[in-house]
């Protein structure tokens, strides 16, 4: 390429003067131009072909070496059209290089051979990513941006001067946590804070984040704006985001915090309090006001900074007649950064004197009498205003229609809200005024004020504002059913506008607009923990129309009950409501969504009631052929399936249901159905590909950033790993949110119950009974639902490992299990009861022992069942039985290591097999376990002969149960019950049920 290559050497880290002096001799005696300059005390050498320079650099490198220091020499070599961008560009690439490196830039690479290619790097100057050379081999790291976390924004234009003020930043972050960049709009606070954020970035070795405030007008919006920036977790309040950020070394950029300034003000406060490793660098037109603050008013450009600024804006425009005039440009804008730039843009259309010109006259209008405005703010308004007048009509109506979007805008919606604009729209963006980034446009904040300033009564843009994202979100609504990260893709973007479009159509004389806008947006409050504001909105819409009958308010209605779901499920009764005005319209689809989120307000207390309204759920969503509705029904039921431990039920409805959830995006409940899966695969024996599983679970929940879902998926994951015996990896993965729940005091669902679990896995017991013991009181808040049960064996069997008593926590685990048919517990219970029995009870324990190996193989539990096994080994032992005892271990032990199960910890050591004798399978083993078990002293026939089990199905059958209720009562098959019948029959010599409900039992 033509133009200008630099060569730039200098030492790594603090050089001695006598050093400098060497290598200035050095460079003297190299071919090439040198460039003297003021401001450095290194060699800068100019070439007009990059194979010179590559060659210089080459020799110097050489020479270099022969001198003391020489290894610590770095040297860069950059291309561009003039010297002044090359020498700039060369310089930050020097700030990334290590000592004994020779880097060049892809410029002047293009047609070298023989260079190793470092790949792409971001260099201190905020630009986009390049590609960088090496000409000798060094394998350091490049310490570019890149080797440091970070958001930080890409600058499309170079960054002119401010080196003095640079360098004094630096030195105000090192002595104070909170320094705040104040001055008028355009003054390059942002820029300035930016650069400075740029090359302190290796200070903070967890990241510099920035965060754009511009486009929040609401306190409560400022923690999740910020932890959106930095990628975590967010909820309601700023207490989580503390709680995430408390151990972190990092530097949050809080930039344009004029609009929320007492918003701002209390979050960095709470931020220093919280965090003690966490500094502050703000922009804002006036200072936060609170202690410790440092306040660093951002001065004007000195005039050879601004002359600088103006020319590059200007596009390296070279005619010294006009230098006069570009200073006096300089001096009459006050060296404003934004004000010489709007200037400098109209340098493809007037000459510098024609600008001069009119500045002159604009200035003599706006700067006289003008009260309570600053200098500075009158300048830049001047500019502005010089601008604006400078445009012809249709570019005027145009910019001034632009100030209703708020956060940016597509060329689709400037085009509706503002007219056939393409053409005027690239002018605009010739013009300084509008900003084309990615795609979207946006005004800067202070041009979009101004712009606002000159809307006028014929620019009706708030209504068109309105009817424009009214309809981008009604026609997306299909994707909901269909794709919701394509949904999510396109209305997300435009988040602010919906908040405006919103409150534009919520406060209007006719609500209706912003009603159906409330409707269609339903699902954007899932999203990045907004629930709260979403329900507020929804709620604001529902009673503004509070005695509407229609579709409308049923749609509000279910939008509410949806968000409302993890944010406040008790606070307000949409589901209720939804479902009665729903049945009212005679609409299935609504009615049958209705009905899942009913169900899930029944279902912590009543299984079958929460069974029933899914089943006409489902069944109302097939018959409209609505594979959503009943999705949304059918995630519900596999939880209850689960439950129930159906699994041979419950593994259709999985695989159905997952792949649908999946494919649509509905990513929160097709969480829930994948560590369903997970927990279902553990019980019934495939706990590798639990892991799996609750891995794609996981891998659903956290693109939504939501902390509740995020959470119930690692817990599962980490479950999982405990129970196969990775418990540093199940540990580590809960270790963000155990920082959560003690740093941020957040509510991580479920934290008790897996903690319990890896614990107790781990065999701490002390610590597993304390995780869990917050949950299963008597006087907890759960304690009215099923959810204690689900913990308790778990709790007992802690703490009969640590020598106590656990009979009544398990008797306790019994009658829940019962009360909510939970088999799988029920079996656990029974479990651990017979190995209490042991010692004392031994045909006790026989019976409970074989009742909860007769629920586990009814239902599928092998994973269980080979808990059975050991604990039948035991009595075995126990009972004076060697053989039996040996072959059941070692049967259990074969099958934990088929299975990919770990072994307890309170489990004795394995019996060793007999030589010779393989272990049994897990089936051979069950069978076995069961023909010999032992003297029971029990008939062959009559009453006394019966079973437990089969005492239980003749009850029930008298009763006049069929066999399927008999099942679902009992957590068997029917053919289960049909055998135990049959058994019955046999031993009590009848044949049929008439005959059995005419015997007396004795």
């Amino acid at each position: 390429m033509g133009g200008v290559t630099v060569l730039i050497a200098s030492y790594a880290g603090a050089a001695s003067a006598p050093a400098y002096a060497r290598l200035a001799g050095l460079a003297a005696e190299l071919p090439g131009e040198q460039l003297v300059r003021r401001d450095a005390g290194w060699p800068v050498l100019l070439y007009a072909d990059p194979l010179d320079a590559t060659s210089a650099a080459q020799s110097l490198r050489e020479a270099a070496a022969r001198v003391p220091a020489g290894e610590l020499l770095r040297i860069v070599l950059h291309t561009a059209p003039s010297t002044t961008q090359a020498v700039r560009h060369a310089e930050h690439l020097l700030a990334i290089a290590n000592p004994g490196q020779t880097l060049l830039t892809a410029t002047t690479a293009a047609g070298l051979t023989d260079l190793i290619d470092l790949g792409m790097h971001r260099l201190r100057d905020l630009g986009s990513p390049e590609r960088v050379f090496e000409l000798t081999a060094t394998a350091e790291p490049l310490r570019s941006l890149d080797e440091v976390p970070n958001n930080l924004p890409v600058m499309f234009t170079s960054f002119v001067g401010r080196e003095t003020q640079v360098a004094a930043l630096r030195t105000q972050l090192s002595g104070s946590r909170l320094v705040t960049l104040t001055g008028p709009g355009g003054s390059g606070k942002t820029r300035l804070a930016a650069q400075t954020a740029a090359q302190l970035a290796e200070r903070w070795t967890d990241g510099v984040w920035w965060v754009d405030l511009s486009a929040v007008t609401d306190s409560a919006q400022i923690p999740e704006t910020v932890a959106a920036a930095i990628g975590l977790l967010v909820e309601s309040g700023d207490r989580l985001l503390i709680g995430q950020l408390r151990t972190k070394r990092a530097l949050i950029c809080l930039d344009n915090c004029e609009q929320i300034l007492e918003g701002v003000a209390e979050f960095v406060v709470a931020l220093q309090t919280g965090c003690p490793e966490i500094s502050v660098l703000a922009t804002s037109r006036e200072p936060l006001d609170l202690p410790g603050e440092a306040i660093w008013r951002v001065p004007a450009l000195a005039p050879d900074e601004a002359r600088a600024l103006f020319l590059e804006r200007a596009g390296g425009l070279t005619q010294p007649e006009s230098d006069q005039a570009i200073r006096l440009i300089c001096v009459r804008l006050d060296g404003i950064p934004l004000a010489l730039e709007l200037a400098a843009a109209w340098v493809r259309t007037l000459t510098p004197e024609q600008i001069l010109t009119g500045l002159s006259d604009r200035f003599g209008l706006l700067t006289k009498n003008v009260r309570g405005v600053a200098a500075r703010q009158r300048t830049l308004a001047a500019s502005i205003d010089w601008s604006y007048d400078l445009l012809d009509e249709d570019e005027r109506q145009v910019f001034r229609r632009l100030a209703v979007f708020a956060g940016g805008f597509t060329l689709d919606a400037a085009s509706a809200v503002c007219g056939a604009v393409l053409e005027v729209l690239a002018r605009l963006v010739d013009k300084s005024l509008v900003v084309a980034e990615g795609g979207r446009y946006r005004l800067l904040e202070t041009i979009r004020e101004y712009a606002g300033t000159r809307v006028t009564a014929d620019d009706d843009v708030r209504d068109r504002h309105l009817d424009h994202f009214l309809e981008v979100a009604e026609a997306a609504e299909p994707l909901l059913d269909k794709d919701r990260d394509a949904w999510r893709a396109l209305i997300e973007p435009d988040r602010e506008n919906y908040r405006a479009a919103l409150e534009n159509g919520l406060s209007a004389a006719d609500p209706s607009r912003g009603r159906r806008l409330a409707a269609a947006l339903r699902w954007l409050w899932n999203l990045q923990a907004t629930g709260n504001e979403g329900i507020g909105y929804l709620r604001r819409a529902i009673d503004s129309a509070p005695d509407d009958r229609t579709l409308l308010q049923a749609r509000l209605l279910y939008g509410y009950a949806t968000v409302a779901d993890t944010v406040d499920p008790f606070g307000y009764d949409a589901a209720g409501r939804g479902l009665e005005l729903a049945t009212e319209l005679d609409d299935d689809r609504l009615r049958s969504l209705f009905l899942a989120l009913v169900a899930v307000g029944e279902f912590f207390t009543d299984f079958q009631k929460a069974w029933d309204l899914t089943a006409e759920g489902v069944r109302l969503a097939d018959g409209i052929g609505d594979e959503s509705a009943r999705n949304a029904n059918v995630a519900l039921q596999c939880v209850l399936l689960s439950l129930w431990d159906r699994h041979d039920d419950l593994r259709p409805l999985l695989d159905r249901a997952a792949d649908g959830l999946i494919s649509s995006g509905e990513r929160g409940i097709a969480s829930t159905v994948l560590t369903v899966w997970s927990e279902s695969l553990v019980s019934t024996g495939e706990p590798l590909k639990a892991v799996e599983i609750a891995e794609r679970a996981l891998a659903a929940a956290e693109p939504l950033a939501d902390f509740h879902r995020v959470g119930t998926a690692r817990g599962q994951l980490a479950s999982v790993l405990a129970r196969t015996g990775r418990l540093d990896e199940a540990r580590e993965l809960m270790r963000p949110l155990l920082e959560l729940a003690d740093t941020a005091g957040a509510v991580v669902p479920n934290l008790g119950q897996v903690m319990g679990l890896i614990s107790f896995w781990s065999g701490e017991y002390d610590a597993a009974v304390e995780w869990l013991a917050r949950d299963t009181a008597p006087d907890s808040p759960l304690a009215g639902t099923f959810a204690p049960a689900m913990l308790l064996p778990t709790v007992a069997a802690a703490k009969r490992a640590g020598g106590q008593d656990a009979t009544e926590l398990l008797e306790r685990a019994v009658e829940l299990a019962r009360r909510y048919n939970l088999p799988r517990i029920l079996a656990d219970a029974l479990d651990q009861l017979g190995r209490i029995a042991i010692t004392d009870h031994p045909d006790k324990a026989a019976d409970l022992l074989h009742q909860a190996l007769t629920i586990r193989v009814d239902h599928g539990l092998r994973t269980y069942v080979v808990d059975s096994l050991e604990s039948l080994a035991l009595l075995a032992t126990h009972t004076n039985r060697p053989t039996d005892a040996t072959r059941l271990s070692t049967a259990a032990t074969a099958a934990r290591t088929e299975l990919g199960l770990a072994t307890p910890p309170d489990l004795p050591s394995p019996t060793q097999p007999s030589q010779g004798e393989p272990p049994l399978p897990l089936d051979e083993a069950v069978a076995y376990a069961r023909r010999t078990r032992g003297a029971r002293g029990r008939p062959s026939s009559g009453w006394a002969s019966l079973t437990p089990t089969e005492e239980q199905v003749v009850a029930l059958a008298v009763e006049g149960l069929s066999n399927p209720e008999i099942g679902e009562r009992l957590f068997m098959s029917r053919g289960t019950v049909k055998t135990h019948l049959a058994h019955v029959y046999a031993k009590l010599g009848v044949a049929n049920r008439t005959e059995l409900a005419s015997l007396k039992k004795p």
